[in-house]
């Protein structure tokens, strides 16, 4: 297998079992309609784990473009083949989307709240303020990063360290994710809002597109400043782009505060879970 087609397969399975949880929770008729938000943080951890299982040997299983830039950002990945990961991991999530779309097909008709078919593909903030939830986005994917590069300087049993990575993913959900779902990856919620968008399911309403640069731009950037973080303070090696990162956050939190201030609050969608 191909570093590209594992972090396809990879970020699919992510997808298949993170968005099965929300599906399963939020769609009428379902058994595990509104289980909350303990199965939905565990449901995710798992499905951290189990992608990383099936696709850590061949690819590294970033199944994140924040990951992905992070560590590169950090001297452990080749700038070269970025690119091809963040279009791997994108084309994986959509692919996923898809199939949870295809399993729960009957329940869609079932369900009649528009927010809640959303909440099975997309994040949404709880209190609806671009300021806050770019906040909360960039705190949650550089706790994210700072968890990875730290469990990965450990050593554990062989074939423990996804496991420990999903219980990672649960810690950030159960602790930072009530804000705005911890999307803490641009592929996870792009991919799927993409695919929402696109799939006739009945009754869907709006995918929600005016917040859909927060849980892109905010993992992109707290999980950069993470793997520089790392580098600085862990390795003992500060660079240029330690100072360049920390300036673009200020900057982009700068104008989303200036924009906020300058605009109504945008659609959240109802009991979004995720």
């Amino acid at each position: 297998m191909t570093s590209f087609a594992a972090e396809v397969v990879g970020t699919a399975l992510l997808i298949i079992f993170g968005g099965g949880v929300c599906a399963g929770v939020n769609l009428k008729k379902s058994f595990a309609q509104h289980s909350g938000w303990i199965v939905i943080t565990m449901g995710w951890g798992l499905a951290v784990a189990v992608a990383a299982y099936a696709v850590g040997s061949f690819s590294g299983a970033h199944l994140n473009p924040a990951l992905t830039l992070a560590l590169a950002f950090n001297g452990d990945f080749p700038w070269a083949d970025v690119p091809k990961y963040i279009v791997a991991q994108m084309l994986g999530a959509m692919i996923g989307a898809v199939v949870v779309y295809i399993h729960y097909l009957p329940h869609w008709q079932e369900t009649d709240d528009p927010s809640a078919k959303l909440g099975v593909f997309v994040t949404s903030p709880a209190v609806p303020n671009y300021f806050a939830n770019l906040i909360s986005e960039m705190i949650g994917t550089f706790v994210l990063v700072l968890g990875v590069l730290a469990i990965g300087a450990n050593q554990f049993a062989d074939g423990l360290n996804p496991f420990i990575v999903g219980f990672l993913i649960v810690a950030i959900g159960l602790s930072l994710g009530g804000t705005t779902g911890y999307a803490i990856n641009p592929a996870r919620d792009l991919g799927p809002r993409i695919v929402h968008f696109l799939l006739p399911i009945p009754g869907k309403g709006s995918s929600n597109w005016s917040y859909a640069w927060v849980p892109v731009v905010g993992p992109m950037l707290g999980g950069s400043f993470g793997g520089l973080f790392y580098k600085a303070v862990f390795l003992g090696k500060m660079t240029s782009a330690f100072w360049y990162v920390l300036i673009a956050i200020v900057a982009v939190l700068t104008l989303a505060f200036i924009w906020q201030g300058k605009t109504s609050n945008y659609h959240k969608p109802k009991n979004a879970l995720m």
